[in-house]
């Protein structure tokens, strides 16, 4: 596979921002990291010269981005099975199955979704996402279920990417929360960054980056409620740290409510199996055809169970 540039002209100054930031959010599929890497080696020129990480994007500045072509993955293929939606040359989508992990990590070598993928698609997968991440655009935490796409090719990466950079894809999630939330339907509009002194933790914080969640309420489960959250900016953890915001956090989060669950816990008698959020419905531009696509995934077994017994706590 041989190398692919590309280039792009700033349209606007940017004098508070660094421009690894700027490319991030660019290309949401490749790491931070992974772009300084490119910037301090030279594959990403500002004006055809190099460069520092730190650099602030000015308005008419041509930026020059060369993919090197990627080494072979350092993942290796394992028979998983995979809950797939939809798939053909260009793309992979997914229902993910709650309490598996996207990509390798430290302390998460093995058996995450690019170790299957990896074995599904017999090296079709796009290399942009690096050795660690090969084919992943975007990803879903590990106790989330539901949507997902995958690249098969650089093309396709290349164009999804841009997509969900330029909050063009329509990302809909079903959440069961705790309390019964009183407005049937509602806009949450806090700025997200990491939080102040716990660091894997995310917050609503004055000075974040701007995200923006609507939500619809669609039923009433007693001491919770079932809402369809639709988000417009994709921040980490955003959907749980907005509702966590609000004051009704995820059921089964106990990251971001554990007081609460501890409380919903001792009212009803009911422990969820994990954060009850499912990516239910994603919607793009396909990469190939450039037809319009929606995919919605069924819930999981352990979602559907839990609003049952929800149900019928309710009804005695």
């Amino acid at each position: 596979m041989s190398t692919r540039a590309e280039t792009f002209t700033i349209e606007q100054s940017l004098p508070r921002e660094r421009l690894d930031s700027f490319l991030r959010a660019r290309y949401p599929a490749v790491s931070r990291g992974a772009i300084q890497r490119l910037i301090e080696q030279g594959h990403i020129r500002v004006n055809d010269q190099t460069v520092k990480p730190t650099h602030t994007p000015r308005a008419g500045e041509l930026v020059s981005v060369t993919w090197p072509e990627p080494r072979p993955a350092v993942a290796q293929p394992e028979q998983i099975a995979l809950n797939i939606l939809f798939e053909d040359a260009d793309i992979v989508v997914l229902n993910k199955t709650p309490g598996i992990v996207v990509h390798p990590a430290a302390g998460n070598e093995a058996g995450t979704l690019v170790n299957a993928l990896l074995h599904h698609c017999r090296g079709e997968l796009s290399g942009i996402g690096g050795v660690v991440r090969p084919g992943i655009v975007h990803r879903l935490d590990k106790d989330t279920s539901g949507c997902l796409v995958v690249a098969k090719n650089d093309a396709a990466h290349v164009k999804l990417s841009e997509q969900f950079g330029g909050r063009e894809v329509t990302k809909i999630y079903d959440a069961l929360l705790c309390g019964e939330l009183p407005r049937k339907r509602g806009t949450i509009r806090a700025p997200i960054a990491r939080h102040p002194t716990q660091r894997k933790r995310m917050a609503a914080v004055e000075g974040g980056r701007e995200s923006w969640t609507s939500y619809q309420v669609i039923e009433h489960l007693g001491m919770a409620t079932l809402v369809q959250a639709q988000l417009h900016t994709g921040r980490t953890h955003q959907i749980r740290v907005h509702f966590e915001h609000l004051g009704f956090p995820l059921v089964g989060d106990e990251t971001y409510g554990k007081r609460h669950n501890a409380r919903f816990r001792e009212q009803t008698g009911y422990t969820a199996p994990r954060q009850m959020l499912h990516a239910r419905t994603l919607a793009f531009t396909h990469p190939g055809t450039g037809k319009d696509v929606t995919f919605d995934a069924p819930w999981p077994d352990d979602f559907a169970d839990t609003v049952k017994a929800l149900r019928a706590i309710t009804t005695r």
